[in-house]
Parts: structure tokens; sequence; C-alpha cells
């Protein structure tokens, strides 16, 4: 596997910003591509987009629900919509227009949930979106993605205007480091991808958990000499089973990590399909648990609830002492 590369100011950006500037190169020379926003312009960073293609962007307006069957519209007469807004409210307020105009419609919606998890810090759960991978894992025809670095985020871009079915970005506000230099490590929506290969545990992250994850698992082995496995599983649906099993027999044990409620993501996605093929190794799913959510920015949220590099390496520890 290549190095990883530092976090500085020179290479990280945030992936919400890395999708604004994708889209307005593909739109640029492809006249179908239509951003609807729900008055989040600036927030989704499509300024640009709208100076210089006034033609293919819309603005809907404070009304989510507007949003999702405008776009749907827009996708049944062969346009390829993007539809942009808050994670919170887009998998909230229009979920009905989700499941049906888009979904069981089969609208190609490309359904865009920026500022995810919770990215929006001391706004508190109203603007946390910590339900949107439990609530569209429950509805048929779509893909959920969740890229975790600039790389993941351009390339889900590029595959999502390509898709004829409906798929669902989710993008945060934190600038995100590149998580190898190893161009050879592909992406392909339903195929994980392993960052860095080990044998003691696996750690099975997405987003913006699984840069923790991978410091975590250098500390690991730094410290503790314990060698981990870490992947960036950022297609939750349709899920790529096939890595799962290779963990669950090259490793002693499984962590998943998401910026998500504990309670239908990630972790149960995983936990589903190796309880039933009869795993019996330590498994623990990190999260955010079914609580009120402590208050903070996103990074003191997170390290409440150890989604941390020390955190998740202090669970892999318990995790393959027994404890």
């Amino acid at each position: 596997m290549g190095a990883v590369i530092e976090n500085t100011s020179a290479n990280a950006k945030p992936n919400q910003d890395v999708f604004a500037a994708t889209l307005l190169k593909l739109a640029e020379t492809d006249k179908d591509i239509i951003a609807v926003t729900s008055d989040s312009r600036g927030s989704g960073k499509l300024v640009a987009f709208g100076q210089q293609l006034p033609q293919q962007i819309v603005e809907i307006g404070i009304a989510e629900q507007n949003l999702v069957g405008v776009a749907a519209g827009l996708a049944s007469a062969g346009k390829k919509a993007f539809a942009v807004s808050p994670a919170c409210f887009l998998t909230a307020r229009a979920l009905e227009q989700i499941k049906n105009d888009v979904c069981y419609s089969d609208n190609p919606v490309r359904l865009i949930g920026i500022s995810a998890g919770v990215s929006y810090g001391a706004l508190g759960t109203t603007h946390h979106s910590l339900h949107d991978f439990a609530v569209l894992r429950a509805i048929n025809n779509i893909t959920i993605v969740v890229p975790a670095d600039n790389f993941e985020t351009e390339q889900a871009v590029k595959l999502a205007a390509q898709s004829t079915k409906p798929v669902y970005l989710r993008f945060g506000k934190k600038p995100m480091p590149l998580l190898t230099d190893d161009g050879n490590i592909g992406f392909e929506f339903g195929k994980g991808r392993v960052i860095k290969k080990g044998s003691d545990v696996a750690i099975i992250a997405n987003g913006e958990t699984v840069y923790p994850a991978l410091l975590a698992a250098q500390k690991l082995e730094q410290d503790s000499g314990i060698s981990a496995t870490v992947v960036s599983m950022h297609t939750i649906k349709p899920l790529d089973v096939a890595l799962i099993a290779q963990l669950a027999s090259e490793t002693k044990a499984i962590i998943t990590v998401e910026e998500h409620m504990i309670s239908g993501g990630l972790g149960e996605a995983c936990a589903s399909y190796l309880l039933q093929n009869g795993y019996k190794k330590p498994f623990k799913i990190m999260g955010i648990p079914d609580e009120y959510t402590v208050t903070g920015s996103q990074v003191e949220i997170l390290n409440h609830y150890g989604i941390s590099a020390d955190g998740i390496a202090e669970q892999a520890i318990k995790l393959l002492s027994g404890n």
C-alpha cells in the first residue's frame, strides 16, 4: 500500500468542495447535468456553478420536498439532476418524495447530502444527519455512497453522473486528506477500498471516519505491535459482502466506525451479513449511541464518543484482549 499523505492545508479540501468543482467540470461539457438546490447554493459550494452555468441550475428555496420532486421530474425527462441540500433535511423532510418520486418511480436522481453527520456541530441534533443511512437502507432501488477523501469524492461524482439508478452521496465540511498515494487502489460503487492491510483486526469505516481509523491503525502498530487492516467501505448499499467475508477469515476481530447512529448504519449492515453467515469472532460497532447527542464542534462530538484515533485504537485492544 502507498504511504499516508499528511492532513495539511496544501492537499486537504472538504469533500463537498471537491463535489462542486467536479460537478462544474462535468456540466461544462454535459448540458443535461442540472443542479437543483434548496437555498443551499452557498453551503453546497455551487456559487461558481450558478455564475458560469446559469441555465443549468434551479433554485427551489427552502422546500426540500419540492427539491426532490422537481429533480425527479427533470430525471424523468432525461436530465441528470443533482439535488443538493443539507443531509439532515434532505433525508428526513423529503423522505416520502425520495421513496416514491425517486426510488419507487425509478428516476435516476443524484441526491447530494451536504454537511452530513455532525458537521453542523453546535447547531445540534436538528441539524445532524445521524439517521440517513438507516432510512435510505430501508428503501429499495438506491445506492448509498459515503466518500472518505477527495479522490473518492471525485470518482463518486463521476460515477453518479453516469448512473441510470438513484444514488445518494453524502459529504461533510471538514478538509479531508488523501488516504493513500497508491494510484492502483481503484474506486467503484459496491466495492470497498483496502487502504491498509493487516492481520490482527479489521477496521471498516466510511466517510470522514476512515482517516482516524487509519491513524488508529498506525498507532496500534507503533505502540502495541497490532496489525490492522483499514477499509473505506464507501458504499453501504450495495455492501461489499465478499470483502467482509475475506476480512472475517483473515483477521481475529472486526470493528466498524461511522459518523451515524449505531442503529441501522454501516455497522448493522456488516453485522447482519456476518451473523447470518456464522461469524463468531469479536465484533464492535462504533458510532453515535442512542441518546441525546452532546453539543460541541464536530471534532468534540466525535471525540466524546470515541470516534478518534485514540478511541478506535483503545477499542481494538479491548476487543483483541477479550474485554
